[in-house]
């Protein structure tokens, strides 16, 4: 009995050591990722939606939306995507205010694809290859909060989507805080358990 107490409490140890070691990884992956501004040719820009209000991008999702537009400017890509569904209520998905505000900005109406699907990060990526697929592209740049990028990176590979990465670098979002860092910890944890093991 005592052994099979010491053998259990020695596994369960074991657990909980290499439970710690990979978030620390992953911490270390979420920091690593958010310092990547990978300016290479691509076929399209993927902005990741925020909170919009009444067709207003929020000024988290209006960083996003300003950085891709510099992008775009730079022939990182020919066209930018916006993605994201909306709220119960909302006249506007986020997509369609994100294109709304880039038409604005300046940009030409065949230049920018809205994706009006998606309420978090793994239904906007799904409905972003399916896009891809019909289009005949593999390769994207995607704008996000640092933070937010090494989740997208890892949902876009295991959808056979390859990316580079280009974060927003001012504005609400753009800080590297802790609990940011944690979150997106959780959400990489989430994704890898529930969404792509089923556990």
């Amino acid at each position: 009995m005592f052994l099979l107490f010491k053998l259990i409490r020695r596994a369960l140890s074991s657990l909980v050591s290499l439970t710690l070691l990979a978030g620390l990884l992953l911490v270390g992956y979420v920091y690593y990722t958010a310092h990547q501004d990978q300016r290479v040719s691509t076929d399209a820009i993927v902005v990741l939606g925020a909170s919009q209000f009444d067709g207003e991008p929020s000024p988290v999702f209006a960083h996003r939306l300003d950085h891709a537009l510099d992008l775009i400017l730079h022939d990182v890509a020919p066209v930018i995507i916006t993605v994201g569904g909306k709220q119960p209520g909302d006249r506007f998905t986020e997509a369609s205010a994100g294109r709304n505000y880039l038409i604005d900005s300046g940009l030409l109406a065949d230049q920018v694809i809205a994706i009006p699907t998606g309420g978090d990060t793994l239904e906007s990526m799904t409905a972003v290859a399916v896009l891809l697929k019909k289009k005949g592209w593999d390769h994207i740049t995607v704008v996000s909060d640092p933070a937010h990028l090494a989740r997208i990176k890892l949902i876009a590979g295991n959808l056979d989507i390859r990316s580079e990465s280009s974060p927003t670098e001012n504005g609400p979002g753009s800080e590297l805080t802790a609990e940011y860092v944690i979150r997106e910890v959780g959400g990489i944890l989430h994704f890898f358990v529930l969404d792509r093991w089923g556990i």
